[in-house]
């Protein structure tokens, strides 16, 4: 996907490339729409884990511990939900080295997007696990363990953890299809992956010269962002209605 046979136009659809290829350069259209496929899942779902691990962990101290401790994690959350998150993320990634812990080019920018969309995307699921943390923390079963002598830690181990693991889950697979479209949206603005590497946004970005030309090109990657996108948005569906039985009917 990252060589070809110049061209000089868009070939058409043929038993060798089954999306035809890509102006001047001859990649095949079908190999890069494949090969951008890691760079936005593997975006898409590291993104998420780093957000799932701290807004879990700040999420839970915020709810269980209250007081002063919820407070200052409750204004962080809040700052950082009302700023535009997208543009600061396009500023911090824009300003990367281009060389980072033995990485360079394509790697670091791997590496600054899925850091830099964790850290903005964990407020949200810090505030359902607060809100989880502090609905349970006052139930029979929490209560029961704390009239038996349990400590805390195995109270937020042993109680609250294990009950969270649903909710996570849900919340986990929604935000994936969301970090998928800001990857494409940093890509198409020329602050993801760079050409030659394979990026469904970058891959659009090239298509606006050729949208009347040849408007083929450019709704390729759209489609596989959008059937991508709507598939994670189904299964985030799916396993809502799995584990949360009541709260589907």
């Amino acid at each position: 996907p990252l060589f070809g046979t110049p061209t000089g136009s868009l070939g058409g659809v043929s038993g060798d490339h089954w999306l035809g290829v890509e102006p001047v350069n001859g990649r095949d259209i079908f190999a890069r729409i494949v090969h951008g496929a890691r760079i936005s899942l593997l975006v898409g779902f590291l993104s998420a884990m780093v957000a799932v691990v701290i807004g879990t962990v700040l999420g839970v101290l915020a709810g269980f511990f209250g007081g002063w401790v919820d407070s200052l994690i409750s204004r962080i959350m809040d700052g950082l939900l009302a700023f535009p998150q997208l543009l600061f993320i396009i500023a911090l990634v824009s300003v990367m080295p281009d060389s980072m812990l033995g990485l360079s080019g394509t790697g670091v920018r791997l590496l600054m997007m899925i850091v830099v969309i964790g850290f903005f995307g964990w407020p949200y699921i810090g505030r359902v696990v607060r809100g989880q943390t502090l609905s349970m923390r006052e139930r029979e079963y929490v209560e029961a363990a704390r009239s038996l002598g349990a400590g805390r830690f195995y109270i937020l181990f042993k109680e609250l953890l294990p009950n969270l693991v649903a909710p996570i889950i849900v919340y986990t697979t929604m935000m994936i299809p969301t970090n998928i479209l800001t990857e494409a949206a940093l890509s198409f603005l020329g602050v993801g992956v760079k050409p030659p590497t394979s990026s469904w946004g970058q891959m659009l970005s090239s298509a606006i010269d050729y949208y009347k030309s040849d408007p083929m090109y450019m709704v390729v990657p759209g489609v596989a962002i959008f059937i991508t996108v709507l598939a994670f948005n189904l299964f985030g569906d799916g396993v809502r209605d799995a584990l949360d039985p009541k709260g589907s009917r």
